[in-house]
């Protein structure tokens, strides 16, 4: 295929050799396989903020850290040299956070470095070797479910523990590889400390994957992780292992449940009519 502008210089700089095809283009960054040397990977090429449709920066950014006194006052008055900088700093979450996570052992893909402003990562795949697919876009039995579950709440807890939140986890920003789910996409990573939407964020995340998989494992939507891990973590108590329950008991004198169980309600009457039709096409077998 021929080559993408953004990726012409790391094909000149000798990074990559070949842009092998398209993987994916979002609102944020298109992505392409490539190959480098023996070695098949991904290329995310970013976006300029001219051409992103993503609305809520500003949420998204509150708690990061700008790298000097300058750039600070540059972002706050929104001056061309401030957007430049606040643009930088967009693109650079992703590949800190990436670095960050893989660290502390969060199942994300690996990263080989950021060129040009283009992060090389590993291309994850499944069993056969193929592009792995989505978690949105497989059907699990319940007991995979249930597994793809508790895998998925422990990389949340062990990124609360490095102080961050996806910020938007969904079963389209997950893989399904041959060892199980790998989580993707972290340009708008939140900061768990200093956002003060960053419990509603975190609670969102839980949710969108607790839907998803509570449609071939219903009783997941009874659970209650992402309000049991926040409690942890405002105590001071959290830690990458700690043993959770799925159990809470809410405040309800402050708390609209009805608010907080939005995601799921939806989702449970949807696992309700499956199981249902599950059921009617086993007596129909018998």
């Amino acid at each position: 295929m021929k080559t993408p502008q953004g990726l012409q210089a790391l094909i000149d700089d000798g990074v990559i050799d070949q842009v092998l095809r398209p993987l994916k283009s979002g609102k944020e960054a298109a992505v392409y396989v490539v190959r480098s040397g023996e070695d098949v990977r991904c290329a995310k090429v970013y976006k300029d903020m001219a051409q992103r449709s993503f609305q809520q920066r500003v949420q998204y950014q509150e708690g990061r850290k700008v790298r000097g006194s300058r750039e600070a006052r540059a972002v706050g008055k929104a001056s061309k040299y401030g957007r430049k900088q606040q643009e930088t700093a967009w693109k650079n979450t992703e590949v800190e956070a990436l670095y960050q996570l893989r660290d502390a052992g969060v199942r994300v893909p690996e990263p080989y470095g950021y060129y040009h402003g283009v992060l090389v990562m590993e291309l994850v795949t499944d069993a056969e070797g193929f592009s792995a697919p989505r978690l949105g876009e497989v059907e699990l039995p319940p007991e995979q479910a249930r597994a793809f579950h508790q895998i998925l709440v422990r990389q949340v807890v062990r990124m609360l523990c490095c102080g961050l939140i996806h910020g938007d986890l969904s079963p389209y920003n997950v893989l399904v590889g041959p060892d199980g789910p790998v989580v993707i996409d972290f340009p708008q990573v939140v900061s768990a400390g200093g956002n003060n939407a960053a419990r509603s964020m975190l609670l969102r995340d839980v949710n969108n994957l607790t839907a998803y998989l509570g449609r071939f494992a219903p009783e997941l939507l009874d659970s209650w992780y992402g309000e049991e891990m926040w409690a942890l973590f405002e105590a001071g108590e959290l830690l990458p292992d700690s043993p959770l329950t799925g159990t809470f008991v809410h405040d309800e004198s402050t708390i609209d449940l009805d608010s907080v169980r939005h995601a799921i309600n939806d989702a449970r009457e949807e696992a309700l009519i499956r199981q249902q039709g599950r059921e009617a096409a086993e007596e129909n077998e018998d």
